[in-house]
């Protein structure tokens, strides 16, 4: 269904999907406040959304998502989730860029693609080579732009973890 979502209508349900979870509900000014357009803009999103069977809306009546209006957001707000975590945490970037990032590329991006970023993120945590050490690494390289110099601690460092047992040995 959100193949045919413009990257603005699914912005409008990814609205309505936060509001209605802490309101409950929604209505026109709270999707217009919490987006910063105008009512004349929700007004012609909530159309088409109703449209595509994805709200419940009449005017001057509170808006609720369908079952596939719900499942559509859920999809989004995944989407959005997966991403700006990546960004944070495998990327180090700050809060503010990996949110302005997600909010962009999550029309853009697949479930294909957004299961691959997970499964990239579960493989650096129980992979020997990875996992918190090495995110950590590369957060300082990308905050300290470090050369190589650190390169043979850290593997040094992995090779004990290894023997100790700490690590899961590869194809385990």
């Amino acid at each position: 269904m959100s193949e045919t979502l413009t990257a603005s209508l699914e912005d409008y349900i990814e609205a309505i999907f936060h509001i209605v979870a802490r309101k409950k509900a929604a209505r026109a000014k709270d999707i217009a406040r919490r987006m910063h357009v105008n009512n004349s803009s929700v007004t012609g999103a909530l159309h088409a959304l109703a449209d595509r069977g994805l709200v419940n809306y009449a005017p001057y009546d509170v808006i609720t998502l369908t079952d596939a209006g719900t499942a559509v957001a859920r999809d989004i707000v995944r989407r959005h989730n997966v991403l700006r975590d990546f960004f944070v945490r495998v990327l180090s970037l700050d809060d503010d860029e990996a949110e302005d990032a997600a909010c962009r590329m999550e029309h853009a991006v697949s479930s294909t693609v957004v299961d691959r970023f997970v499964q990239f993120v579960d493989f650096i945590d129980t992979c020997p080579r990875g996992g918190n050490d090495w995110l950590s690494a590369f957060a300082r390289r990308c905050r300290d732009v470090e050369t190589t110099e650190g390169c043979e601690r850290c593997i040094a460092s992995c090779l004990d973890r290894v023997r100790d047992g700490h690590a899961r040995p590869e194809g385990s």
